[in-house]
């Protein structure tokens, strides 16, 4: 690949980034994983505005109303907005749902969902994991009866991110439960304010209300909302998680807490010394710069490929876990050198950073486990790139 942008990158991250500094407060700070619960008034606000500059579905091709934009154009965003903590973008709507129903969804499902999501008028979430079906997703048991035109639909999900904001819900139910656990399983589109749905929180232990479970009880949903066929499901989902994996926002979010932690250690002295100035201060911040920065080039070479009509499968793995154990391992660092005042949560006035190295630490326990595990990655590299027989 070519390791370096075009003119025409570079003049679009410099714009993006006045965009953000010239909309966002002078004191936004954002929040942990997602930014977006910061503050929704500001996250829909700024994603109209974004969808308005075309640059919210800017990937996406022209007739589906995007600007038919490179890969590497779209990581630059994602990049760039991560970095800044920045609400509105839609991981959901736009980078799963939309690639997805343009493939395997009818011609009255895009027509209905694209149009909103390009729009940014519409929240989604993702109703894959349940409490007993996580990494082997295959075994869900939330069950679709047909009845008629419908399907009725009794099961729970869990660990959905943003169901609590979320206006739908693209969700994998069994519809067929005599077929093999890969088959009968179809993917079905649900409005979240039809009756019988009911969505609890889950206060993560970072004090954060990102994930939730929610409860299906005799939800009637029309079957014209399967996308693709009935029964073949699996396909679609697998489909969307090549969409979802991606490393570049593990080595945004890295390098913004990298940065906020090196200019700690610059700034505060213990015994009369600048952090800094100790040898494994400087060795661990080293060590951290390096691991973020191939975690981000391997991302942009995800991309890369991307925009050369090749599919990178082993390649995303290798970039999600790599990026996501990278951030894990800036974080232990950042505790490491902010000592035991880095133990302290945000609402503590003598928090140093506003206690987001520990925030981000807990949290980053779940960027292991969220669009496939460390180890179901690694399965994957294993398998499909070095070519390794299975155990």
């Amino acid at each position: 690949m070519e390791f370096k942008f075009s003119l025409e990158d570079e003049t679009f991250r410099r714009d993006l980034r006045q965009f953000v500094k010239d909309e966002l407060p002078s004191d936004w700070e954002g929040g942990g994983r997602w930014p977006e619960e910061t503050d929704w008034d500001l996250t829909r606000e700024m994603r109209k505005k974004l969808a308005d500059k075309g640059w919210l579905t800017m990937h996406w091709p022209e007739e589906y109303g995007g600007e038919n934009a490179s890969p590497v154009r779209s990581a630059i965003f994602n990049e760039e907005m991560a970095y800044m903590r920045a609400p509105g973008r839609d991981i959901f709507g736009v980078r799963m749902l939309g690639p997805t129903l343009m493939i395997h969804g009818s011609d009255e499902l895009k027509e209905k969902h694209l149009n909103a999501v390009a729009r940014g008028e519409v929240q989604w979430c993702q109703g894959y994991s349940e409490p007993e079906s996580g990494s082997d997703l295959a075994s869900l048991s939330t069950r679709a009866v047909r009845d008629g035109d419908e399907f009725i639909i009794t099961g729970r999900k869990i660990w959905t991110t943003l169901a609590h904001r979320a206006d739908w819900i693209m969700l994998l139910t069994r519809t067929d439960p005599d077929a093999p656990k890969h088959r009968g399983i179809s993917f079905i589109l649900v409005d979240m304010k039809t009756p019988g749905i009911e969505v609890r929180p889950i206060i993560n232990m970072a004090n954060g209300h990102e994930f939730n479970e929610i409860i299906f009880e005799n939800v009637r949903v029309p079957r014209a909302n399967v996308v693709g066929e009935e029964d073949r499901g699996w396909y679609v989902a697998v489909t969307l998680l090549d969409f979802e994996r991606s490393g570049i926002d593990y080595s945004a979010m890295a390098r913004r807490l990298l940065d906020e932690t090196k200019d700690y250690a610059i700034e505060t002295k213990r015994n009369g010394v600048p952090l800094i100035e100790l040898p494994w201060v400087r060795d661990a911040l080293a060590d951290r710069y390096i691991e973020c920065e191939v975690a981000r080039l391997m991302a942009y070479n995800v991309a890369y490929m991307q925009g050369e009509g090749l599919v990178p499968n082993k390649e995303a793995s290798m970039s999600k876990v790599f990026g996501s154990e990278s951030l894990q391992k800036v974080t232990t660092t950042g505790l490491d050198i902010l000592g035991m005042y880095g133990v302290l949560g945000r609402n503590d006035k003598w928090a140093p950073l506003m206690g987001r190295v520990q925030e981000n630490w807990m949290i980053s326990f779940s960027h292991k486990i969220a669009a496939g595990t460390s180890e179901v990655q690694r399965n994957i590299i294993a398998g499909r790139g070095l070519g390794l027989p299975r155990g």
